[in-house]
């Protein structure tokens, strides 16, 4: 397994990201996550549509809470061909939990808490705290990986600007 010691920091101390670097332009991995139901989800269920992954390191936490929001806020601008998903090592129950309490029915949320398949493909999983780190993957209708954005201080929200323009793009 690859390991990118420093990739991103939390608080100004780096921290290693284990798995691959991916990069826009190849085939994006197909993973099985956990949806809050409990049932196996795979990224490729999604070919046809544009789809927005959000990793994330927890719903639960104030950043995380901010990203989701206003995800959720902008997908209605997005249209019905792009779905957007936030990854998360939260449980499904807290996921749901969670949604509910916040009022999230744009956004699905998927757990890599079994596995951590998501965070070794995507090169996302933080080797010191078991968490995901923040980035953005949007991947269009055929599975192709078209942009990516890595958030090197985990505390940080992302370039939402950037990233909406990408899924726009790619629609």
């Amino acid at each position: 397994m690859t390991e990118r010691k420093g990739a991103v920091t939390f608080k100004g101390s780096p921290l290693t990201l284990t798995g691959n670097e991916i990069k826009a332009g190849g085939q994006a991995p197909d993973v099985e996550l956990t949806g809050n139901d409990m049932k196996p989800v795979r990224l490729s269920s999604y070919r046809g549509t544009v789809l927005a992954l959000l990793s994330v390191p927890s719903l639960d936490t104030p950043v995380c809470d901010m990203e989701t929001r206003r995800f959720n806020k902008e997908a209605a601008s997005l249209g019905p061909d792009v779905q957007i998903v936030a990854v998360s090592m939260d449980l499904p129950f807290a996921q749901a939990r969670w949604c509910g309490a916040a009022d999230i029915n744009r956004v699905r949320t998927l757990s890599d808490h079994r596995d951590r398949a998501f965070g070794e493909a995507y090169g996302v999983l933080i080797k010191e705290l078991g968490l995901l780190a923040r980035a953005i993957f949007v991947i269009d209708r055929e599975g192709v990986l078209r942009y990516t954005q890595l958030v090197r201080e985990i505390g940080n929200e992302p370039d939402y600007k950037e990233a909406l323009d990408a899924i726009r793009k790619t629609v």
